[in-house]
């Protein structure tokens, strides 16, 4: 694994200090900043929650829920924030969460992100609905690392499509999102009549897959916007689609918005090679369980056989630390990197990135551990 350098106190402070005079430094700040930029639609739908946003709100109170009782006398000056994962050795414990229509945020999109996580070495999850296509994504990731989420399509051989093209483009794992078998009830969106799909920003890797495209009359953005909304949402969605799937590839499979203990136990029994709990940013069932609330039961059920990573309401360092303690073999941010990358692009998710690292390396090292493996729910306590 690779090992940490450590910061002297006055490099840190000034390479700190460098970047806050151009860019934001807290999440709260991007966020701010991020309101200043964008018109209430692309703001709104990226910030916003379901319903009275409940769960939005539990997926960040649930962290200060746990404090850090750390351990002091521990040798800390050499530190590894590296992990490994199906057998693939990264950087650091965090990831990029699958976000769509990233062009709303910034003209670049997903491209921008792409060439900010690739820098960094930080894995990158690519929606289905991204505004440029997978392929693209891959050209600009190079041999970055990079991961595939897929929205389960009602026409299954579409699905296989998608999925066959991202393993030869070079993604190393795919993520079923199985909590959108119908849209959450987005109150802000439906305030501002605002809905990027609908706009055909998330089409490039429809429009770009022959399999979508043979089922269109005519090939046109109005025609694939109907098809996709005919088929994006699934009520039928069930255990034997995963199993159509790992039919279709060789690669890893995760399954990501797992809430439920038994869910978590079935998918080891159905043998999906990864969970990642998430409540898709407290975007789909309002007043739904946080993410860090239902991670100890998960982690429990599944007794470490597969990996379980946790989605939703990461922001901080401490943040990192406390879901890692709580078993989580890695973390996904979503809002934090699309609020740098509305106010400053690629830029703009490098510096969330980084700072996000350096905090961690912190954290880390002040809670008494070297490395991430060393995290247990010994330094945690439920306040």
């Amino acid at each position: 694994m690779a090992k940490t350098e450590h910061t002297e106190e006055s490099l840190l402070f000034t390479r700190v200090n460098k970047a806050t005079q151009a860019l934001p430094i807290s999440f709260e700040d991007w966020e701010q900043k991020a309101r200043e930029v964008l018109p209430d639609g692309p703001f709104d739908y990226i910030a916003g929650g379901s319903g009275a946003e409940e769960t939005l709100a539990s997926n960040r109170t649930a962290f200060s829920k746990w404090a850090i009782v750390p351990r002091m006398l521990r040798d800390v000056s050499r530190r590894s924030l590296g992990i490994e994962l199906f057998g693939q050795s990264w950087k650091t414990p965090v990831l990029l969460a699958p976000v769509g229509m990233q062009a709303i945020a910034h003209p670049e999109g997903e491209l921008a992100t792409a060439r900010a996580a690739a820098a960094a070495g930080v894995p990158m999850v690519v929606s289905t609905v991204s505004a440029h296509s997978l392929e693209q994504i891959a050209d600009t990731m190079g041999d970055a690392p990079r991961w595939f989420q897929l929205y389960w399509s009602n026409d299954r051989e579409v699905c296989a499509s998608m999925v066959k093209r991202a393993e030869t483009a070079g993604y190393s794992a795919i993520v079923v999102t199985v909590d959108t078998v119908l849209l959450g009830w987005k109150r802000r969106d439906f305030r501002n009549g605002y809905s990027p799909l609908r706009e055909g920003k998330g089409l490039a890797n429809y429009i770009s897959d022959p399999i979508f495209c043979s089922r269109l009359a005519e090939v046109n953005m109005e025609n694939a916007v109907e098809e996709v909304l005919r088929n994006i949402y699934h009520p039928t969605l069930n255990w034997d689609d995963i199993d159509y799937l790992r039919q279709h590839t060789g690669l890893p499979i995760l399954v990501k918005g797992i809430l439920h203990p038994d869910d978590a136990k079935i998918a080891v029994e159905r043998g999906v090679d990864g969970i990642i709990v998430s409540n898709h940013g407290g975007r789909q069932l309002d007043g739904a369980i946080s993410t860090l609330d239902a991670l100890p039961a998960i982690a429990e059920a599944v007794e470490g056989r597969i990996p379980v990573l946790l989605d939703s309401g990461v922001r901080t360092g401490a943040d990192v630390v406390k879901a890692l303690a709580l078993g989580a073999a890695a973390v996904l941010i979503g809002r934090p990197f699309m609020y740098g990358l509305a106010v400053a692009g690629e830029q703009g998710v490098a510096s969330v990135i980084d700072t996000l690292i350096q905090e961690l390396d912190v954290s880390l090292a002040l809670s008494g551990a070297s490395s991430v493996e060393e995290l247990n729910s010994r330094i945690l306590v439920r306040v």
